[in-house]
Order: structure tokens, then C-alpha cells, then sequence
């Protein structure tokens, strides 16, 4: 499939944002990269790409800016401190992808507002880790002006089997709080169910045995429970990026009405104190054997 060529700035190149961004040099678009720490971006010089020194060096001529950070402090860094959003193009187009909750795209669009009316800003974080990133087959949650989908469409293409349009600015990153929150449980889901059947005396093999092939287990929680029979938590979805995404969802409700989801996020604030943020979800299956 020939896609239209666009002019991109992709800013955070870690875990997600590295494949992301090789999907979209792949796909023919010219690409400057800017990664906080120089060396993830140096592999994209020799393919092709400009490495830019900072984020305003990244932006200036680029028709689509997309940030990939960890949190909103971070986008709100990039974007203001150090000059992103005054060296972008008129006309230009920022899609922020970070998963940074309601507050943070909130914070964000007022910066929009205030300073860059004429930067269009998208809202439109994605669902899927590492892997699917690798293969182009993330989910984007877009949310903005209708108008702006024909410019961003070659690029979210490039990233992902499906871009769903969820309305405006703020639905992308309320959307993304449902599916992670989604996602939480059958992570928990899967975490508890081994744990018990470890309780009770079932070995690891018969019980995905016995699951493989279950209408109940979705292709994402597969995948997960042929990591766990491997003894593989190398990090795809590391978990201290799930107990912040859990986070975010807990801070714009009363906890008290989502009393489970509440237990699940102290829950896995303790793995946390077990020094297992940085392995992928999966390992509180290992965590709950202890």
C-alpha cells in the first residue's frame, strides 16, 4: 500500500516509542527523532533519519509533531521549557500520544490555547505494548478536529491496524483509561487465577494446559500466559507503567465507588516495593507465588 509521505517529528524514543517511530520511517515518511537520552536516537541517523539536538531543533519543519513521553510533566517539559510548541510550523499538527491522563491533556490543550492557536492538537494516545508497536498493529484512540484525519491518516496507518475516532480533544485520553483499566483486571485476572491454582496445589503446565484454547482467555492474555510458562517478565508493558496508567483512572473518580480497582492499584504498589517496576505486568504472577 503506497502512502502519502508526510513530514514528522517523533519526540521520546523509548520502549513504545522507538518501534513507533521505526514504523513510521519505514513506511517512507521523513522522520526527525529527539530522545532525552541521546543514544536511543542514534540508530535512526544511519536509516535514514535526522537526530535533532532538542526538541525545537525536532518540530521546525515538521507538518506533524508526535510526542511519546512517560508522563505529563514530561510533555509539558518538551513542549514548553524546552521550546517544542513556539519552534512548531504555523499550521502544524501535534498529536500528544502519551498516555498523561484527563488533567494532563487538560494542561495541555490550555497550553495550546494560550500560546499556539494555530497548532491543531490531537488527543490520541494508543492501546498496545511493545510488541504490537514492533508489528504496526497498535490501536490509536484519536480525538480532535474531524478535519485534521485525511494530513495525520498516513501516520497513524503506519502505527497501527485501527485508528478509532472517540470525538474531541480529552475523549482519546478518556478512552485510553478505560482500556487500561480493562486491561488492568485481566492482568490481575491472570495473576490471581495462577497464584491460586498454585495455592491448591495445581502445577504451572496444567493450568495452561488446560486454559489454552478457553474461550475466556482473549490473544492478548495468551500471549501473557505463554510468557508466565516461560518465565519471561522482560517488559512489554513494564509495571511501573501500569501502576501509573491505574493511577490516572483512580485520580478522576471516587475511589471509594471502585473500591477493586483501588485494591488492584495498592496491590501492585507493593510488587513495586518489591523491586519489580521495571519487569513486565506479568511478573505479579510471580509476585503472588511468594
Amino acid at each position: 500500500m503506497t502512502l502519502e509521505q508526510r513530514t514528522v517529528a517523533f519526540l521520546g524514543l523509548g520502549g513504545m516509542g522507538r518501534p513507533m517511530a521505526s514504523r513510521i520511517l519505514d513506511a517512507g515518511h521523513t522522520l526527525s527523532v529527539w530522545n532525552r537520552s541521546p543514544d536511543a536516537a542514534r540508530p535512526f541517523a544511519g536509516r535514514g533519519a535526522r537526530v535533532a539536538a532538542d526538541p525545537a531543533d525536532a518540530v521546525r519543519s515538521a507538518e506533524i509533531v508526535i510526542t511519546m513521553v512517560t508522563d505529563a510533566e514530561a510533555v509539558l517539559s518538551i513542549a514548553d521549557h524546552q521550546g517544542m510548541l513556539a519552534a512548531m510550523a504555523p499550521g502544524a499538527t501535534w498529536a500528544q500520544m502519551s498516555t498523561i491522563g484527563i488533567s494532563g491533556i487538560e494542561r495541555v490543550a490550555a497550553l495550546v490555547a494560550d500560546r499556539r492557536s494555530d497548532v491543531t492538537l490531537l488527543d490520541a494516545p494508543v492501546a498496545g505494548s511493545r510488541g504490537p508497536a514492533e508489528r504496526g498493529q497498535l490501536t490509536v484512540f484519536a480525538a480532535g478536529p474531524d478535519q485534521v484525519a485525511p494530513r495525520v491518516s498516513p501516520v497513524f496507518d503506519a502505527l497501527g491496524h485501527r485508528t478509532v475516532w472517540v470525538g474531541p480533544v480529552g475523549a482519546g485520553s478518556r478512552v485510553k483509561l478505560v482500556n487500561n483499566t480493562f486491561l488492568a483486571f485481566v492482568a490481575e485476572g491472570i495473576a490471581e487465577s495462577i497464584g491460586l491454582g498454585r495455592s491448591i496445589g495445581l502445577d504451572l503446565e496444567t493450568m495452561l494446559a488446560a486454559m489454552d484454547g478457553s474461550p475466556l482467555v482473549s490473544t492478548w492474555a495468551a500471549a501473557k500466559l505463554r510468557r508466565i510458562g516461560a518465565d519471561d517478565y522482560s517488559p512489554e508493558y513494564p509495571l511501573a507503567l501500569a501502576v501509573k496508567d491505574v493511577n490516572l483512572a483512580l485520580e478522576t473518580v471516587d475511589v471509594d465507588r471502585f473500591a477493586p480497582a483501588n485494591g488492584l492499584a495498592a496491590e501492585w504498589q507493593r510488587a513495586m516495593g518489591q523491586g519489580l517496576g521495571g519487569e513486565d505486568v506479568t511478573v505479579l504472577a510471580r509476585a503472588l507465588q511468594r
